[in-house]
Order: structure tokens, then sequence, then C-alpha cells
């Protein structure tokens, strides 16, 4: 029987999981590091927090869920809906909660697995036959190093690791970021807190949400007449369609949500002036939807500051044009380090190599999958697969399915090792992709030191679903 480890039990980790068991793989065990299931949607509880693709499609295709409360639901429903998912398919008893990976090395014929317990400390070891992380690239915190941090007197925090104890109310609040996040975080705050400053570094892109509710009656309908959902999951595609044109670089596409953006910041922020109109192409940063966002900067005791951050003092924050800012709490709303593909867990692979040191210039994995020298190893959400304008989800399904064939092939053959020239040459594809159009010009928050691309797909999500659709025996030794 073949042994499969799964490390991480968000999103990815519970697709592929289950299509596995699904093909006939039983011998599954899932490893993840927290107390409970649920990736991105169990660490992230700041207030406000939802999801920003609409939930036809931010779901399984093959769970669809008849009872969301709206079209962008907020991050419990989506954390139950996941949990709930784990209880339907039949994961429960092939979890391991509280157990991280800690490191894995190739003996040879199988992974052994360095297990740490999270609640004991205490180390363990395993052997299985395929790795598959799924520990994607939301998963560590950045905290930016700025002068003084350590001094300031009132509480900080970073998004992604909210305390739901925090009261805001008559709080004065510097919020560092305005990326996903912090649209989200500001409006959701702004009437309890007595002060809220925004810093931006660089305006994001923005489009309108169409958010609306399901009632009673629409519920009740998706569950007698399933279709109905299908529906509703092949026009949110469409829209998705539409928008992946314009961030790939289609002209009339590009024009039209160009349009549709500049529109929203022409009736919605008029008085904020040029500091919310983007520097950079569409598309080279996560196109944000928001309904409030421009509404909340204009409120009297809500602030917009452009100006870079020169040092944190005890009281606050200054910033490069001589200004000081008192806060009470400040939020570090400043993303991930989405760069930095399965750090902490060491991974070593044929002939003692590092996956580290193979990593050193930039993260490269096959279809963002599979990387040469590591047999047996197969990613879920790895390098260049993270989307700008489409649910993660759908190529989250991609991955699994190509997964399965992948393990299909290793219980048939033995093991699995992607060529060399495959990996590379696919890894160039990307590189040269990315290097022009929309991305031309991007600054360094995408780009690792040695100036590569290693989060985003360049094309459409279609595109990466037909690529990924057939494993290619001949891709591998």
């Amino acid at each position: 029987m073949t042994r499969i480890a799964v490390a991480g039990a968000g999103f990815g980790g519970i697709a592929v999981a289950h299509l596995l068991r699904r093909a006939g793989f039983g011998d599954v065990t899932i490893y993840e590091r927290a107390a409970e299931v649920g990736g991105v949607w169990r660490d992230n509880t700041y207030p406000g927090c939802a999801c920003d693709i609409p939930a036809p499609l931010y779901s399984y295709s093959f769970a669809l869920n008849p009872d969301w409360s709206q079209r962008f639901p907020p991050h419990a429903e989506i954390l139950r809906y996941l949990r709930t998912c784990a209880d339907g398919f039949g994961l429960r008893p092939h979890l391991r909660l509280g157990t991280a990976v800690a490191a894995a090395a190739w003996t040879g014929t199988a992974w052994r697995l360095t297990l740490a317990d999270q609640a004991t400390g205490l180390e363990s070891t395993a052997e299985y036959d395929i790795l598959i992380p799924a520990t994607g690239q939301l998963s560590r915190p950045v905290v930016p190093a700025l002068p003084g941090a350590e001094a300031f007197a009132g509480l900080a925090v970073h998004t992604a690791a909210w305390d739901p104890a925090i009261d805001v109310t008559g709080r004065r609040i510097g919020v560092i970021g305005t990326g996903a996040s912090a649209v989200q975080l500001v409006p959701a705050i702004a009437d309890r807190a007595a002060r809220v400053t925004v810093f931006q570094r660089s305006a994001p892109w923005t489009l309108p949400k169409p958010n609306r509710r399901y009632g009673r009656i629409r519920r009740a309908l998706n569950r007698r007449v399933p279709p109905l959902m299908r529906a509703a999951r092949a026009g949110t595609w469409l829209l998705t369609v539409v928008t992946g044109r314009a961030m790939t670089g289609r002209p009339i596409a590009r024009r039209f949500v160009r349009a549709v953006s500049q529109a929203q910041r022409l009736l919605q922020a008029r008085r904020l002036g040029p500091g919310v109109t983007p520097d950079y192409a569409m598309g080279c940063k996560r196109v944000l939807f928001t309904g409030d966002w421009f509404r909340t900067l204009h409120r009297e005791h809500v602030d917009l500051v452009t100006h870079d951050i020169v040092q944190v003092t005890s009281a606050g924050v200054r910033t490069a044009d001589g200004s000081a800012y008192d806060c009470d709490l400040l939020v570090y709303a400043t993303g991930f380090a989405a760069t930095e593909f399965l750090a902490p867990l060491a991974v070593t692979g044929r002939d003692g190599r590092r996956l580290e040191d193979e990593w050193r210039d930039g993260a490269y994995a096959h279809l963002g999958i599979t990387v040469p020298g590591f047999p047996n190893l197969f990613l879920m959400y790895g390098p260049n697969t993270n989307t700008g304008n489409t649910s993660v989800v759908y190529f989250h399904e991609s991955q699994a399915r190509y997964i399965v064939q992948a393990v299909r092939a290793v219980a048939e053959s033995g093991p699995l090792e992607v060529r060399a020239d495959v990996a590379a040459a696919f890894d160039a594809e990307m590189q040269r992709r990315l290097g022009g159009s929309v991305w031309t010009g991007c600054t360094s928050w995408y780009r690792t030191a040695a100036g590569r691309v290693v989060t985003n797909w360049p094309g459409m999500a279609s595109e990466y679903r037909a690529r990924t659709a057939r494993l290619a025996r001949s891709d591998y030794r």
C-alpha cells in the first residue's frame, strides 16, 4: 500500500487528501501544526475578514455549498464550510492535529519525516512513500523591520495574529498597509475607533464589490435544484475570465476593467487626491473588490498617509515629512512571506540536496508541483501557482488531480522524479512571460533578490487546468 503524508489542512491539503482517497489511496495521513483544520481561514480573524472571490467559485466543484449567506461570505462561514468538508469527506480519522512536519529527508526509497508535537515539543519520525506539502503561500506573516518598533508602548499586532479580545473602541489605531486585509479591516473598525491612520506604501487597484445576500428562498432552491449552483459558479467563472484577460494584457479587456476601476475612484474618491491612484500596472498586485474603502477614507477621523514611515516611537509613528501620529494600537496589515515556500520545513532530497539551496535564487517547480532531485515530492500551491483574479481553490483542484495521477504512477512503477531539463524549461517560460506585459515595471514586492517572480501564474486559469490535466510520463525519470 502506498503511504502518503500531506502537510497542512487548509483548502489545498483537504482537496488533495480527499481526491487521493476517492481514487482508492486509503493510507493518507494529514499533519496539521494547529489544533484544527482551516489554514488561513483559521488564522485570520481580524474584523471584516471575508472572501474577496465570490463563494460559488471559492469552494470545491465537488462540494458546492447551498447555504452561503452572501456572495462574499465572512471568514467564519468559509472556515465552517472547510471543516464541514473535512467531516463529510471522512478525513477526521486521517488527521494528526497539533503535529508539525519539521523536516523531511529522502532515504532512497521513502521520505523520512521528523514530526514535532506542538503541545509537548517532543519529536518522532515516520516514513512515507509520498510527501505532499500543502502549507501554502500565505502561512507566514511578514512584519516589516521598522526602526524603533520595539519601543512602541501600545499594542502591536499583525492581522494574521489578531486576538479576538482586542477592543478597538475609542482607540487611536495606526494601520500599516493598504492590501487586501487593510481594505477589509479599516471599514470594519472605523465606527468604533477614535481615530484611524492608514499608512500606505502604494495605492491598490480596486473594483466595485457586487455583494448580495442569499435569502432563505435562494438557499432552499439551491438545495432542491442543484443545477442553480452550477449556473452561479459558471457565471462567476465568466466574470473572472474578463478580469483575467485584463490581468494578462488583453487590450480590450484591460481598457474595460481599468475604466471600471477609474470610474470607482472618480465617484468614490474624488476628494482624496492623487494618493489613491496606483502608480503601477493593473494586475501587478491583486486587484481588490471593495464597496466601502474610499467612503471610509473620507471620514473625518480617518487619515490616509502616503509619506514613508521613518520611525516607530513609543507614542506612535513618524513619517518622512516630519509628521508624528499618536497610536494606541498598531496593526500590521503587511501580508505574508509568499516567496518563502515551505519554510521553516527543511527538505533534503536525493544525494543530500537541500531544497533551500536549490531555491536560493527563488523557488521553482515544474507546473508549480514537482522539483528535480526530490522524488515523490509533490507541492500544493507551489511556485508560480498564485492567481490575481480568480479562485485559488480552482488551482488547488487542478494540482490535486495531477498529484493523484503522479501517486498512481508511483504505485505502479516506483519513485517518480521530474527531469531537470523539463523543470528548467518550464521555469524559463514562467520568467520570460512574467518579465513582460503587465509585469514589466512591477516593483520588488513580488520579486526575489535575484529578480525572479516566483509566486504568480502568468496566464489564464483555464491554461493551468489544461496543462495539469494529464501527467506526461516522459517528463519524469
